[in-house]
């Protein structure tokens, strides 16, 4: 039996539009345009919006219902590389399905994510049943942070009554979830510098700072406790979570468990119990690299480490950045050159009973047979508090699992992950119809 959208999929995913280098321009812009004719042959409007970076694919599909509410849907065609081709049980861009998946890079991440939304959408206005007025933004750099997407949402004057983006995971394989909030982001790279170059620990060893010995020092002001929280004044500006999603935490699976699974150990005997709002509505500060010296008997004189500090919703990056870095400058001695640089990504939070999330749960719920989870995410999509800080409510869900294994060689998605995406979507238009403009 003929399946279109698994067709649609499967001439996609044979596009290695590779964002993260290896990858061509070319076949980024056939991915972009792959997108524009879609639109095109629905009867929209579709080409591609220029930038410094990889062109977006933008659409727009009209109900023809006058004071229909618009809804813009998101997604990125960009993927990353493939990694070592040995380690693929099949090529990585020629799709092959397989018990019960699709097997290709970018089949979860997020081509197969989000093409339900694209898919049912068109079918809707070719035959002139579609109930409310979609724009469709599906941008190329989303896995190497580009910015061509970040300069069109501060230009665009049109907005939306609401978006969609379809670039998360289920609450497990039966139950689908709605991301109420994403944690934000301070991205710090340090570097000490205690000399001009590095000196025998034998001769100077005792009289002399040493960058690693001043670098640890630093870190030690900012790290978490033993709690695993961090100090008092990195949590400003952080607010309790909504009952609603407090009862909901309560149908997801164990924390103790879902630490065990990743081969994780937990920080304080508390850590499982609490892993949801510690992961959604607390801050979180890592030291993800660190680098001084060598395998030989010197003081170092330079050292260099990286950090990232979640935010919670509510919090604000750049007042972060500033206490962050504050406390780091604090603890370094007199006379040593400190360096930070920064990257930031605000978080997001939406009102999990306002009528978009309250439609789209009912939409999902009728789709899938069972009601939806109101998760928050500890990572960051910058495009959702992008979209929130021009003041639109963004319905983030999905249908990805952890057993896709995006970024890793066999990246894979379930056929019914797809089959729930467009049962799914084709809930939610309808549903989005019922908002006020």
């Amino acid at each position: 039996m003929a399946d279109p959208l698994l067709d649609d999929l499967v001439d996609w995913l044979r596009i290695p539009s590779i964002s993260t280098g290896g990858g061509l321009a070319a076949d980024l812009r056939r991915a972009a345009e792959w997108v524009c004719e879609r639109v095109d042959a629905a009867g929209g409007d579709a080409h591609l919006l220029e930038g410094a970076g990889n062109p977006i694919a933008y659409g727009e599909l009209a109900s023809g219902r006058p004071g229909a509410p618009t809804v813009l849907i998101y997604g990125h065609y960009d993927v990353q590389g493939p990694g070592p081709l040995e380690a693929w049980t099949t090529p990585p861009f020629e799709p092959d399905v397989r018990d019960g998946r699709i097997y290709a890079r970018g089949a979860s991440d997020d081509k197969g994510n989000f093409l339900p939304l694209l898919h049912v959408a068109c079918e809707l206005a070719r035959r002139g049943e579609l109930p409310v007025d979609v724009r469709v933004v599906v941008e190329g750099e989303e896995e190497v942070g580009g910015g061509v997407l970040a300069q069109w949402i501060a230009r665009d004057e049109r907005g939306a009554d609401c978006a969609v983006v379809w670039d998360s995971t289920m609450a497990d394989e039966r139950t689908p979830a709605i991301t109420t909030a994403l944690r934000g982001l301070v991205f710090a790279e340090v570097t000490v510098r205690t000399g001009r170059r590095d000196l025998h620990s034998g001769v100077y060893g005792g009289t002399v700072l040493s960058a690693a010995h001043v670098l640890h020092a630093m870190l030690a002001q900012v790290l978490p406790g033993p709690h695993g929280r961090v100090r008092e004044e990195l949590m400003a500006g952080v607010e309790p979570p909504a009952t609603a999603e407090r009862e909901s935490w309560a149908r997801l699976p164990d924390g103790d468990a879902v630490i065990a699974a990743a081969g994780g150990r937990p920080v304080h005997p508390r850590a499982g119990a609490e892993f949801y709002e510690r992961t959604g509505a607390l801050p979180a500060l890592d030291v993800n690299r660190i680098e001084t010296g060598a395998a030989r008997t010197i003081v170092p004189a330079e050292a260099s480490a990286s950090l990232s500090l979640r935010l919670a919703p509510r919090q604000r990056s750049e007042e972060m950045q500033a206490v962050l870095e504050r406390l780091l400058r604090a603890a370094a001695p007199a006379g040593v050159m400190v360096e930070i640089s920064t990257h930031r990504a605000e978080p997001a939070l939406f009102d999990v009973d306002s009528p978009p999330m309250r439609l789209a749960a009912e939409a999902l719920e009728r789709a899938c047979g069972r009601p939806p989870a109101f998760v928050r995410s500890g990572g960051s999509i910058p495009v959702v508090a992008q979209l929130a800080a021009r003041g639109i409510p963004v319905i983030v869900g999905g249908f990805a699992l952890d057993a896709d294994e995006i970024h890793a060689p066999n990246e894979s998605y379930r056929l019914e992950s797809l089959r729930l995406g467009e049962a799914a979507a084709r809930e939610l238009y309808p549903a989005l119809a019922r908002l006020a403009r």
